[in-house]
């Protein structure tokens, strides 16, 4: 550990998550999935689209039915959250903290990278032929609006507290978690609903189409042969809390993270991976932990060859042979969503002892000198990171520890106070 003492801001109490992607609804059905290998991507089965690519929409989203009083908010965006949150319990847990804590003091903060614009894209369908007018029944702020799953949130929940949405592209919903902590140590709030949701949209396959940057096969990051993305769908949503003075056994905790902007690039991240570093070293720092106590790096991973070559390159810098791997051949790229959902993996991965293996992926590309898992691995693990890389050069670093984890950090902390 690296000795350097920080205030008490940190752990921070991961009570309750859940993830639904194409791999499965819930988080036994996501874990299944990694356990066996199995991914949920399939060849184009959106019916907006007509590209010659890999998928992972979710099952069952148009199937949500919202209750009346929140109807302005029907897109299939919100319908994804509402199927998520209604996962493992956790809206009617996060429901006990607001009552628990009082509704002001829980916060509500979403990443997301082009909210509902499916909407507006349908809409744009309708135009009034004469005026070219969106119909009148289409709502922008309730329905498109990067803060219309916030707001869709907290009135399900009935928080009041703070509420922010973020949207700097891949690493929105990595980046909820660091806000969250900054409010929580400042004494804004004692608690804070987090996550992300992404939904496919015409807007982000055909745009990452247009960038050369879709696969015509399931991603194969860290593969030599890698040749492009294939853009999933999720929502995944944390329930962080202060620490409490003891936690069960199997409590998990946010205990660091780090952020960065290199600004290298609109789309293309620096060629060394510098912003990435920085956000690692970061998430070290705050952590109170050196790179050799991290078991598991849950990797951005892609399968672009430009972002891989700079992620790999700033992981080997930074840890040298880590155990890695991008957990993306699975879920697909969930863009806004991609943050939380493999926050969510990385708890997980905590929670069941076992390093998720990259799938799809036959070879490790060896100009990238990391360790990159092919196949899982069962070992106990004390600290996972997980990192969130955007367009822009928007980079975010978390780190998770189990209870044992947790437990040393305090011991080290209460030795080294003055």
């Amino acid at each position: 550990m690296s000795g350097i003492y920080r205030p008490a801001q940190l752990p921070l109490l991961v009570s309750h998550y859940t993830a639904t992607s194409c791999a499965g609804i819930g988080n036994e059905a996501l874990a299944e999935s990694l356990r066996q290998r199995r991914g949920g991507l399939v060849r184009d089965a959106f019916a907006e689209t007509d590209l010659d690519t890999f998928l992972g929409p979710v099952a069952g989203v148009d199937d949500i039915v919202l209750d009346a009083p929140l109807a302005p908010f029907n897109c299939r965006n919100n319908r994804l959250a509402q199927l998520g949150l209604l996962a493992d319990g956790f809206l009617d847990q996060a429901r006990l903290a607001v009552a628990r804590y009082g509704a002001q003091r829980v916060g509500v903060i979403i990443g997301t990278s082009t909210g509902g614009v499916l909407e507006t894209e349908l809409a744009y369908r309708h135009r009034v032929p004469q005026t070219g007018a969106l119909p009148s029944g289409f709502d922008y702020g309730a329905t498109h609006s990067p803060y219309s799953a916030v707001d869709f949130v907290r009135r399900l929940t009935g928080a009041r507290g703070p509420s922010t949405a973020i949207s700097s592209a891949c690493s929105s919903s990595a980046k909820v978690f660091a806000s969250a902590a900054r409010m929580i140590a400042a004494g804004l709030i004692d608690a804070a609903i987090v996550g992300g949701v992404d939904s496919l949209c015409q807007t982000t396959i055909y745009g990452f189409n247009s960038l050369e940057l879709l696969s015509a096969q399931a991603c194969r990051p860290y593969d030599p042969d890698r040749n492009g993305i294939s853009i999933g769908e999720a929502a995944a949503f944390v329930l962080l809390e202060r620490w409490p003075g003891r936690p069960d056994a199997g409590g998990m905790a946010l205990v660091g993270y780090g952020e960065s902007s290199d600004a290298h690039h609109m789309s293309t991240p620096h060629p060394e991976g510098l912003g990435a570093q920085i956000a690692m070293r970061g998430a070290l720092v705050s952590a109170n932990l050196d790179a050799s106590d991290i078991d598991y790096i849950n990797l951005h991973g892609t399968a672009t060859p430009s972002n891989d070559i700079a992620e790999g390159l700033a992981v080997s810098k930074v840890f040298g042979m880590t155990p890695c791997s991008s957990t993306k051949g699975a879920t697909g790229h969930t863009l806004g969503a991609a943050g939380a959902l493999e926050a969510v993996v990385s708890i997980l991965a905590l929670r069941e002892g076992m390093m998720p293996a990259g799938i799809n992926s036959r070879r490790v590309d060896p100009t990238l000198n990391v360790n990159y898992l092919l196949e899982n691995r069962l070992a106990e693990m004390r600290y996972v990171l997980s990192n969130s890389f955007g367009f822009g050069g928007t980079n975010c670093s978390l780190v998770f520890a189990n209870v044992a984890g947790v437990s040393d950090l305090l011991r080290e902390r209460d030795q080294e106070a003055p």
